[in-house]
């Protein structure tokens, strides 16, 4: 720990001592406000180089300076008046002999070390005490502002369908362990004040530091707590769990709290009340809801992993019926963010502590149409800010980079199927949204409404077509697209660049960029009749209507071409770049047609109609 936080531990008499180092030429505050910087630096052998004395003489003078800058943020008009006030002074003093001003510094910091020396040598009972609360504070310090913002950051990602979010049982350890350490002081001290009881003398340490240690033990233990209650699981409607934070009104949602302190005795001491939209004022236009269910839980130790949890799982979210044909706000509905606030209070051993914490914010839908949208939303909040409190983000959205929203991307494909997005249908994609600048500027800013809106009457929003190509993969194409049968992402001008110069009858698969609603094509190359320029042919896409009725696979099986002799033919011969066709899809063919063998129509079905089957047929 830095000499000058130890110094501050000292008991009065020790304190006296220190304050005696320092006076108008060189004022404690400085001491104070530079601690770090001072100690990092070896005056010692400043105090006897001209040169390198001139030099730490400006640094400090620097150092004075952001330290003014500090307070002007802060509006501290008095403690800046007090950095130009001490800066002249120094300027004073050591201008023309910048060694004195060393030399003063390291005979302090030798003083102090002196004093400290004498101070760690009476009872080494308190002085361990104030040591491990001193590793607390830092452990505690570390835990709350780096690794439980890292964990929400993560938790961000895996919402958007980025990693799945880990690590929570091991904060939970580390918290409830800092917790244990300082509940130990505490009974420490408690046994400590016995000993003051029966056996007390002048200048006692424990008489002059309990009070102090005591304090701040319970200081820590309630800045720990109150960073302990955190949302598990955030809302999400079971109907819908890859689209989390998108709720739909009368439609059930769950969610999950956890406490990060496990400790026996806060085992169903801790109510835990949901409320929607808590403490939101500045939300004039906006719509308000109430939420329906049990709100309210008991939190308890759970038996798979013996944390302290409560689950909410029947809530329902209501909008205000007087607000349902009044409603006016300055948002369309799936841009308008909520959040639901969790609260509660510990009220143990005279310790009482109002604990909340709030959801990431929310989309509420009315119908399940606007589910894209919202999902939308929510996807274009999480990937550019940490702010749970910012509702009005969508009041005037930022850009997104193409680096930030291409890794978003793939995360949708990758987290309802086996395989994400690659470079090169990245690509494709960036060249869609960006244009020529994609190949220039591949961090190029992409706007809200480029990502989401539809730009003119004939086009319709990028993300909605992303939606409905997901939508077809998982309803008909999930297998091909696991397997990497299926391009995807391909423009016309690069699938020529493929196909040229490839075996008559190569194919490849993408998807369409006409349809709104998700479809998928193949396009095949053959040879002019001279057998040199590529002919390039592409059926017309097939929609989610088509592939209900027959699969992708049995469509490229049976496809057929009617050449200019009236005989139908299939042109697939090999999937890119020269796979042959059924070992590609064969194994995903229907079980083969009996139609060509003799028709027995005693063993057909009790109608006496033959089997049919449905083939695509295309005219060169």
């Amino acid at each position: 720990m830095a000499q000058w936080c130890q110094l501050q531990l000292l008991e009065s008499k020790y304190l006296e001592q220190v304050d005696q180092l320092y006076d108008d030429s060189f004022p404690m505050d400085i001491r104070q406000y530079l601690s770090k910087w001072i100690e990092s630096i070896d005056w010692e052998n400043v105090a006897v180089q001209d040169s390198l004395a001139t030099v730490r003489f400006h640094d400090l003078l620097a150092q004075l300076d952001d330290q003014h800058s500090r307070f002007a943020l802060e509006n501290n008009f008095l403690l800046q008046h007090n950095i130009r006030k001490i800066k002249r002074n120094l300027q004073d003093h050591f201008q023309e002999d910048p060694v004195h001003m060393a030399m003063i510094i390291s005979r302090n910091l030798k003083e102090e070390q002196k004093i400290l020396a004498a101070a760690k040598s009476i009872e080494e009972v308190v002085g361990q005490l104030a040591e491990v609360l001193n590793m607390a504070e830092a452990v505690q310090s570390d835990l709350i502002s780096e690794e439980l913002a890292e964990w929400k950051k993560r938790q961000q990602i895996s919402c958007i369908g980025g990693p799945p979010n880990a690590c929570l049982d091991q904060l939970q350890n580390w918290f409830t362990a800092v917790a244990e350490s300082l509940q130990q002081v505490r009974q420490q001290l408690k046994e400590l004040q016995e000993l003051e009881q029966k056996y007390t003398y002048d200048n006692d340490p424990i008489k002059q530091q309990k009070g102090f240690l005591e304090g701040r033990a319970l200081s820590l233990f309630r800045n720990l707590l109150e960073h302990s209650l955190v949302v598990e699981r955030q809302p999400c409607m079971p109907t819908h769990p890859q689209r989390p934070l998108v709720l739909k009104t009368q439609v059930q949602f769950t969610v999950k709290l956890r406490f990060l302190v496990k400790l026996q005795e806060f085992n169903y001491q801790l109510k835990v009340k949901a409320l929607f939209d808590k403490d939101v004022t500045e939300k004039k236009g906006f719509r308000k809801f109430n939420i329906l269910g049990t709100n309210t839980k008991v939190m308890n130790m759970e038996e798979s992993n013996g944390s302290l949890a409560a689950e909410f799982r029947h809530l329902v979210t209501l909008m205000c019926y007087c607000l349902i044909m009044l409603f006016q706000g300055p948002l369309i509905v799936t841009e308008e963010l909520h959040c639901i606030c969790f609260e509660s209070e510990l009220n143990q051993s005279g310790l009482e502590l109002k604990l909340e914490t709030i959801s990431l914010p929310i989309v509420v839908i009315s119908n399940v149409s606007q589910l894209p949208s919202g999902w939308a939303s929510i996807l274009w909040y999480n990937m550019l800010t940490s702010e749970p409190k910012n509702l009005k983000f969508f009041l005037s959205p930022p850009a997104a980079s193409w680096g930030q929203l291409s890794e978003v991307l793939s995360w949708q494909f990758s987290s309802v199927t086996k395989r994400g997005l690659n470079e090169e249908q990245l690509g494709m994609l960036a060249d869609k949204l960006l244009g020529q600048k994609a190949q220039r500027n591949p961090e190029g800013l992409i706007p809200w409404t480029k990502f989401c809106k539809s730009l003119s009457e004939k086009s319709f929003p990028f993300w909605l077509w992303i939606e409905a190509i997901l939508d077809l993969i998982k309803r008909h194409l999930l297998s091909l697209w696991n397997d990497g049968c299926i391009l995807g992402f391909v423009s016309k001008e690069r699938e020529k660049a493929l196909l040229t110069g490839k075996c008559p009858g190569t194919f490849l698969l993408r998807f369409s960029e006409s349809s709104r609603d998700g479809a998928i094509t193949f396009t095949w190359v053959e040879h002019d009749q001279y057998g040199e320029s590529p002919v390039f042919h592409a059926v017309e896409p097939y929609t989610k209507k088509e592939l209900s009725a027959v699969s992708l696979p049995d469509i490229i099986r049976t496809y057929k071409v009617m050449a200019a002799e009236n005989i139908p033919e299939n042109p697939l011969r090999f999937l890119y770049p020269d796979i042959p066709k059924d070992k590609s899809f064969g194994k995903y063919y229907a079980r083969a047609s009996e139609a060509s063998e003799p028709m027995d129509v005693e063993s057909s079905s009790s109608t006496g109609y033959m089997k049919t089957e449905l083939i695509s047929v295309s005219e060169v």
